[in-house]
């Protein structure tokens, strides 16, 4: 099955608005010559209104970071889903790292915020990795699983178009540092990743849905990244607030 690549750009806490709006004009642009492939931005929520109208007419997809799995209530500082979608937002991150990391955030928590996702026509990006110490002990199709299980929990039900939900695979240990696995390592995870969801899913839904590379992705491995068979697209950190890099990896050949 043809999957449509996806390169997503998560600016996390960086830019302010003058830089904000400058980079979105510059992947906006960017964007135009390009058919063949999606292009997401995930600015921080002080700037998705201001996003939503520099992206106006555009086909970019407007993403949030995180939102909280309630629509509304007594959380200081918390993002509802409704709040997104009238901002016009489409897809949401859920389950980086940094979030379960920094702030605690554990398997049951994202699978209500994921089930709140599809159940409000957002597209969530589940996020699963290992870190360095589960890798080195061979633990990590272990963390993996069970992340992807729990994450998914009592779901099953709610995935029926492949393009409701999407998958990123994010090795914690590479994440920020300069260190990337390999596109054999990389891969061996996105072909367990979708083994696992054709036992969840069913085989048409995991044949799908596509799984992103999220880890130190740069223009220099993004071409061996995306020949692999399994890797769908990337979830871009530090090289999406530096226009040039990013557009090198939107305009990726496999293999090159």
């Amino acid at each position: 099955m043809g999957r449509r690549p996806f390169i997503a750009g998560n600016w996390k806490m960086n830019t302010e608005l003058g830089t904000a709006l400058e980079l979105l004009r510059g992947v906006r642009e960017a964007y135009k010559g390009l058919t063949d492939r999606d292009v997401m931005v995930a600015p921080p929520f002080p700037f998705l209104m201001a996003a939503k109208e520099e992206l106006r007419g555009s086909n970019v997809i407007l993403a949030a970071q995180n939102m909280h799995h309630l629509p509304k209530g007594p959380y200081t500082g918390e993002v509802s889903y409704p709040m997104l979608l009238s901002l016009g937002v489409s897809h949401v991150i859920l389950g980086h790292s940094e979030r379960r990391e920094h702030f605690k955030e554990e398997d049951g928590v994202i699978n209500l915020k994921v089930k709140a996702a599809l159940e409000n026509d957002l597209v969530p990006i589940l996020c699963v990795g290992e870190k360095l110490k589960e890798r080195e002990k061979g633990l990590t199709l272990e963390v993996i699983g069970n992340q992807l299980r729990n994450g998914l929990l009592h779901l099953e039900t709610r995935i029926k178009d492949p393009d409701s939900i999407i998958i990123a695979y994010e090795p914690v240990w590479a994440i920020g540092t300069g260190k990337t696995a390999t596109p054999v390592q990389a891969q061996e995870v996105h072909r367990f990743i979708r083994d696992l969801l054709g036992e969840l899913l069913g085989t048409l839904a995991a044949e799908g849905i596509r799984i992103l590379y999220g880890g130190s992705v740069t223009p220099e491995n993004i071409d061996q990244l995306m020949a692999e068979p399994d890797i769908d697209g990337a979830l871009v950190g530090g090289a999406s607030l530096e226009l040039e890099k990013f557009k090198r990896i939107m305009y990726f050949q496999k293999g090159k």
